[in-house]
């Protein structure tokens, strides 16, 4: 596949150089090389090095494959945040990730994830997180913030109840179920990441 390059503008604007500082800092939160993110998007590691210092503008489509490459939305490489900073999500933002009628998950660690994603849950009397899976392998922390949850694992159900929490890994079978009679719901932690 042949190196896609832009042109180089000698007197980059400081959007530029804001842009290319958050493709740097993104492309470090992933722990990605240079290199190994230019070649994924098809420029060159010079080109790229450009463009990070801000020496350089990107064509859109260049800009949308280090933004795929990177795990985020192309407006990301603009806003006003850098990946080191804060980031905050509201309630009403959270992405759902549907499971029933019963239950709803959200993912609260915002893309690119970093050392870890962190997901609530919130489970009707009756609802679950479905039948026991398997998702990488990785360290997973359930913590039971209101009611009382079962935990299936590897076949084996432990009860538990607000306050509680439990640590395994991601390769075991796991669900959880609400069997109470009151709504529940709990936190779970990654790392690293799966997703």
């Amino acid at each position: 596949m042949a190196l896609i390059e832009d042109g180089i503008d000698p007197v980059a604007s400081s959007t530029e150089a804001e842009m290319g500082s958050r493709i740097r800092e993104f492309r470090g939160t992933r722990k990605l090389s240079l290199r190994d993110l230019a070649a994924r998007a098809g420029i060159s590691a010079g080109f790229l090095s450009q463009l990070e210092r801000g020496q350089v503008n990107a064509s859109v489509g260049t800009l949308r494959r280090l933004a795929e490459e990177l795990g985020v939305k192309l407006p990301d490489l603009f806003g006003d945040h850098h990946a080191g900073g804060a980031r905050i999500l509201r309630r009403a933002d959270r992405p759902e990730i549907h499971v029933d009628d019963l239950s709803a998950k959200y993912l609260l660690s915002q893309k690119p994830l970093m050392n870890l994603e962190v997901y609530s849950a919130e489970f009707a009397p009756g609802g679950s997180a479905g039948a026991a899976y398997v998702h990488g392998d990785a360290q997973e922390v359930l913590i039971v913030v209101k009611g009382t949850l079962v935990l299936e694992l590897d076949g084996k159900k432990h009860e538990l109840n607000a306050g509680d929490s439990a640590e395994y890994r991601t390769s075991i079978p796991h669900t959880v179920h609400n069997l109470g009679d009151s709504p529940a719901e709990l936190l779970w932690i990654v790392s690293p990441p799966t997703a």
